[in-house]
C-alpha cells in the first residue's frame, strides 16, 4: 500500500482537466518517469509555479471536478511519480476518480462545504495531511491547529488501495 501523508499543495481552482494536470503532448512516453518534470505545467492559476510549488507534496487539495477532460491514466501517473498519492476534492470527473483508484491511489470526496473549511483553515500554511485508510479518517495539520475529518469510499475502492491497484487486485483475486 502506498504512503498517504504528506505535504498539501492547495489549488484553489475547479475543474482542472487533464490536460492541465499533464499535458496532451507528453502522453507518448513510454515511461512513467518521463512525465514527472512536467505535472501541472499548463495549469493556469495565480501565484501557481509548478516548478517550485509542486516538490515535496504528497497531496493536493482542490474545488470541484478534478481531472476533467481526456480518459488517460497519464494523470494519475504524473501526479504518483511526484509523489502525489492522494487527491481531495468535492468532486472528481468518474473516469480520472476510478484511475486513481486503480493505480493504488486515494481520490477523496468532501463537501464544497468541507472543501472551503479547509482552504478558510489550512489553505495559506504549511498544512499537512495523514490519511488512516482504515478508519476513513483524514488528519490536516498546521503549525497552529489540526483537523479530523471523515470520508467515504466504496469497499471495493478501499480494497483496490489496500492491495496497491487494480493489477494487484486482479492478481491476488482472480
Amino acid at each position: 500500500m502506498k504512503i498517504f501523508k504528506g505535504n498539501v499543495l492547495f489549488l484553489d481552482r475547479s475543474d482542472i482537466n487533464t490536460d492541465e494536470i499533464i499535458p496532451a503532448k507528453y502522453l507518448t512516453e513510454i515511461e512513467k518517469a518521463a512525465m514527472k518534470p512536467h505535472l501541472l505545467e499548463d495549469l493556469k492559476l495565480e501565484g501557481f509555479d509548478p516548478k517550485t510549488d509542486v516538490q515535496g507534496k504528497a497531496c493536493v487539495v482542490t474545488k470541484e471536478n478534478f481531472g476533467c477532460g481526456s480518459s488517460r491514466e497519464h494523470a494519475p501517473w504524473a501526479l504518483e511519480e511526484n509523489g502525489i498519492n492522494v487527491v481531495i476534492a468535492s468532486s472528481f470527473a468518474r473516469i480520472f476518480r476510478q484511475n486513481m483508484f486503480n493505480c493504488g491511489m486515494l481520490a477523496i470526496e468532501l463537501s464544497k462545504d468541507q472543501i472551503n473549511t479547509v482552504f478558510k483553515e489550512f489553505g495559506r500554511s504549511n498544512a499537512q495531511i495523514a490519511v488512516d485508510v482504515e478508519k476513513s479518517v483524514i488528519m490536516i495539520q498546521s503549525k497552529d491547529q489540526t483537523k479530523e475529518i471523515e470520508f467515504q469510499i466504496s469497499e471495493f475502492d478501499r480494497a483496490l488501495i489496500q492491495t496497491g491497484g487494480w493489477v494487484e487486485y486482479a492478481d491476488k483475486n482472480y
